[in-house]
């Protein structure tokens, strides 16, 4: 599989709870490509949570990291990048994105509530109603999240090693239909 993706970095998209970090590291492992988790810079960059940015800078600035680390990660090769739920909100991202294989990792709201329901580091849940809030992101991004080029449903009984093994399985495919060798 690494040969026949010659390098190219892969990135997970989607929601917050849906397991891109917990996927992209297994992902990585199997690939033999090194793991980034875009959160986990911004927090060492910042030394601050990602709470506390939001708190003490706002999203605005969240974000404006968020892009500023996409666009150095971009540059590097053989990685797999878990992106935070709203790194597909900015248009320049898309650009740094794209220099790689973009996958959507969709799973419903009940799954996403349920994993995150003792979850208290997320600023964007911090809601009287998160399941509202929850389904109110996904609608605003749902649009977003389908220009990736590999959409892998998840469903509540698979484990985060079967979600790797659709994703290997679709990659052939999708490499077919385009030229990632041409783009990088």
């Amino acid at each position: 599989m690494s040969n026949l993706l010659r390098g190219v970095n892969l990135y997970l998209i989607g929601m917050m709870g849906v397991g891109k970090t917990t996927v992209g590291r297994l992902l990585a492992k199997e690939l033999g490509y090194g793991f980034l988790d875009t959160d986990d810079v911004i927090v060492k960059a910042a030394g601050k949570s990602i709470n506390e940015i939001f708190i003490d800078e706002g999203e605005a600035e969240f974000r404006q990291l968020e892009s500023d680390v996409l666009a150095q990660v971009c540059a590097y090769t053989k990685l797999t990048i878990a992106t935070g739920g709203g790194i597909v909100l900015r248009r320049e991202n898309w650009g740094y994105l794209r220099h790689g294989l973009i996958v959507w990792l969709d799973a419903p709201v009940e799954i996403l509530l349920n994993r995150l329901a003792e979850d208290d580091t997320r600023p964007l849940l911090q809601d009287s109603d998160p399941e509202g809030k929850l389904k109110l992101l996904l609608e605003q991004r749902q649009l977003l999240y389908s220009q990736a080029d590999l959409q892998i449903t998840i469903a509540a009984i698979q484990t985060p090693e079967q979600i790797v093994t659709c994703i290997l399985d679709a990659i052939p495919s999708v490499l077919k239909n385009q030229d990632f060798q041409q783009q990088n």
